[in-house]
């Protein structure tokens, strides 16, 4: 390798350690390029020694220096397409996976079939890595996050001492539930919702009105003074995703219940499922659909 004199190749390899960390590829690749240029015959041999860049690298920069059109601002530094492929690309079979190990094990409210994760994204990823989809937590994460998870603040959901076979029994139900929507018929979630004071009385949320003139609503909320008291109890169909919601005036009974069932039936239901022979019912247990009350039941 001919170098011209020992001096000037320290002088070049300071110079380029200077530089080098703060330029993008390409810049990289062009500022090797200038210095073996510079240097005649041997300097491609030269800033590799200097830099430890592979020769293949600086030739790259030596044809990119010899572009005709100079490059404009905001050039790509990689060609399109260039980059490590997302982990849900390269492994096809990975969205399933994962998904098949959140779905049995999720939460959920009377509007979806238990979808709520109770795993971690580091057990997540090592039960995946086991069955033998390689892939970091943070990857994890991310995919999470483009599925619409995200890290929320704890609510109070405990009641207690949890039976042993809890988790048994929502994979139970969960089973249930695909059963039923992949025979085509019904599967329904009940609830009665927050009761509402029929009145002036404050509400939650926002409206929009002129500046300085909100409504003026009841200091106090005492029920006697309410013109009378909502009370809606919805019925939601996991197949169609829509619902359907009765307010009643009186009391939260098992005869109000079983009446807005009957009422979604007659008005949407039996229109939907005109085959159908059978019905499954997701509910709480308590209220007017609780596991007691023998009006719900019979």
């Amino acid at each position: 390798m001919a170098i011209k004199d020992e001096a000037d190749f320290e002088s070049m390899r300071a110079r380029l350690a200077d530089l080098l960390p703060r330029l993008d590829e390409r810049d990289r690749r062009v500022a090797m390029a200038t210095e073996a240029k510079s240097w005649g015959r041997g300097g491609i041999s030269a800033v590799h020694r200097a830099t430890g860049a592979s020769r293949t690298t600086i030739r790259r920069g030596m044809d990119e220096l010899a572009e005709d059109e100079p490059t404009r601002p905001g050039r790509r530094v990689r060609a399109p397409g260039g980059g490590r492929k997302q982990a849900e690309v390269t492994d096809p079979e990975l969205l399933d996976a994962l998904d098949a190990l959140i779905e049995p094990g999720t939460r959920g409210d009377p509007e979806s079939p238990l979808r709520w994760t109770t795993k971690s994204t580091r057990q997540l990823a090592g039960e995946l890595t086991a069955r033998g989809h390689a892939i970091s937590h943070s990857v994890v994460a991310n995919i999470l996050h483009s599925c619409g998870y995200s890290l929320q603040a704890t609510r109070k959901t405990l009641e207690g001492h949890q039976h042993p076979d809890r988790d048994a029994q929502f994979r139970y139900l969960n089973a249930l539930a695909a059963q039923f929507l992949t025979s085509g018929d019904p599967v329904i979630s009940v609830d009665t919702k927050k009761k509402e004071l029929v009145g002036r009385y404050a509400q939650a949320g926002k409206e929009w009105h002129p500046r300085g003139e909100p409504v003026e609503v009841s200091t106090y909320d005492f029920p006697g003074q309410a013109d009378g008291k909502a009370i809606p109890y919805g019925v939601y169909d996991l197949t169609e995703n829509n619902a359907w919601v009765s307010v009643g005036i009186d009391h939260d009974t098992s005869v109000f219940a079983v009446a807005t069932i009957d009422k979604w039936w007659q008005q949407m239901g039996k229109n939907r499922y005109p085959q159908a022979r059978r019905i499954l019912i997701t509910a709480d247990g308590g209220g007017s659909n609780g596991h007691r009350p023998w009006l719900w039941k019979f």
